[in-house]
């Protein structure tokens, strides 16, 4: 019995390696800002062009802090699910490059919208969510009409719908400041991205992989 619970594959080993290591990256990242605190955030999390606490690197690195454990558990869960299914058709390269591009493009939109209102201030941004967003987009365009049950609200959606839906909700929340603290426009950013990428690989036929 022991040789058969042996052979058995792990949870993370039957990911693919790019998503897995994400996941593992985000939580590690997590359990540092646990234990350190409000430092973690000062370097690391996403802060507008033009405030004091403002780095370069933030553009990468908020994209692995998160602002608490049902943040991380959802944005880690929608990759499991989603990031899975596109790295094992695209392969790890391709698959990385489109969370890295959708990522940094949640970044630039985020940042370039609060300079646009005028609203620079030391306040952060922390969440894998753009990202999310573009796999979510990226998912939908190869798979228009998969069918996908949500929790809440209990109904079924195509994947297009699923999308265009939640496009619509961010862009009203967005622009008529709904919703609290949520970067809005990073999601959109990352779904603007992503379909950009995606037009890209479609027109150069390097949309499957």
């Amino acid at each position: 019995m022991s040789e058969y619970f042996n052979r058995r594959p792990g949870f993370l080993s039957s990911l693919p390696t790019v998503t897995k290591n994400i996941i593992i990256i985000n939580f590690v990242i997590y359990l540092a800002t646990e234990l350190i605190g409000d430092r973690m955030y000062e370097l690391f999390a996403l802060f507008p062009w033009g405030a004091a606490l403002y780095r370069p690197w933030q553009l990468v690195t908020h994209m692995f802090m998160h602002g608490g454990f049902w943040h991380i558990f959802f944005n880690m869960y929608t990759l499991f699910v989603f990031g899975s299914a596109l790295e094992r058709i695209w392969g790890s390269r391709k698959f990385l490059t489109f969370y890295f591009v959708t990522g940094l493009g949640a970044a630039l939109c985020h940042n370039l919208v609060t300079l646009l209102m005028h609203t620079v201030a030391n306040i952060p941004t922390v969440g894998a969510s753009g990202a999310i967003y573009g796999l979510l987009m990226g998912y939908a365009m190869l798979f228009p009409n998969s069918e996908l049950q949500l929790i809440f609200p209990p109904v079924r959606l195509t994947a297009k719908w699923f999308v265009i839906i939640f496009g619509a909700i961010e862009l009203l929340t967005g622009l008529t400041g709904m919703g609290g603290n949520v970067a809005h426009f990073a999601h959109l950013g990352g779904m603007l991205f992503g379909w950009l990428l995606m037009y890209y690989w479609k027109k150069t036929n390097k949309m499957w992989g």
